[in-house]
This record gives structure tokens, sequence and C-alpha cells, in this order.
């Protein structure tokens, strides 16, 4: 038995509802703006999948992008093209996209994109 039994069960527990939280944080955000840019079927945030596609569309790019959101380095790529384009769209600077690469900063572009003016 070591120092970290007791530990590890609560670091567990708060890792998955630290990723709960994430997750709704982000569908949330993301229904916002596909009601806000009139996108149909903005539930489509809340599906693991479903939601890159949702995302796409907002963003005004086709559909089959979501298959590029699962290829190593590119999924990078497309994800700030993605968002760069939402920003402009939500009459935000466009730069804002790239952020979305940035721990902590990739939790607050959305906010600021679903809830600001």
């Amino acid at each position: 038995m070591d120092a970290f039994d007791f530990v590890r069960p609560w670091f567990t527990g708060l890792s998955v509802i630290a990723w709960i939280a994430v997750y709704i944080w982000m569908a949330l955000c993301l229904q916002t703006i596909a009601r806000k840019t009139a996108i149909p079927n903005a539930w489509l945030a809340w599906i693991p999948i479903a939601n890159i596609y949702l995302m796409c569309k907002v963003g005004y790019k086709p559909g089959w992008w979501t298959i590029l959101f699962f290829i190593p380095i590119a999924n990078v790529v497309f994800t700030v093209l993605v968002w760069m384009k939402i920003a402009e769209i939500r009459h935000q600077p466009s730069w804002l996209g790239i952020l979305m690469i940035v721990p902590i900063a990739n939790l607050v572009i959305p906010g600021i994109l679903a809830f600001g003016s």
C-alpha cells in the first residue's frame, strides 16, 4: 500500500467530472451558436461526432469535412479553419479560431462566440 492509494480514486473521479463538465459546456456553446446562426438541428451539438458535423455546418463547410477531424495533425488545421469561420460569422475577429489550439483559451472562445453580442 503506497501513499497514492487514497488519492487515486479521487483523482479519477474528479477527472471524469471535469471531462463531463467540459463536454456539457462545449455542447451548450455550440448549440447556442447554431441557434444564433439559424442552423437547423442545433441539438446535434450534444451527440458525439454529430457535433463535429454541426460545427462544419455552422462554419459553412461541407459535411464531409467531418472525416478530416479524425486524421492526426490535419484535425488541428481543420479545427482552426472551422472555428475561424464561425468567429467571422458571429462578427468576431477570425483570429479567435487560432486560439482554439491554446489550452484554457479553447474553453473561453466558444463562450465568447456563443454568448457575446
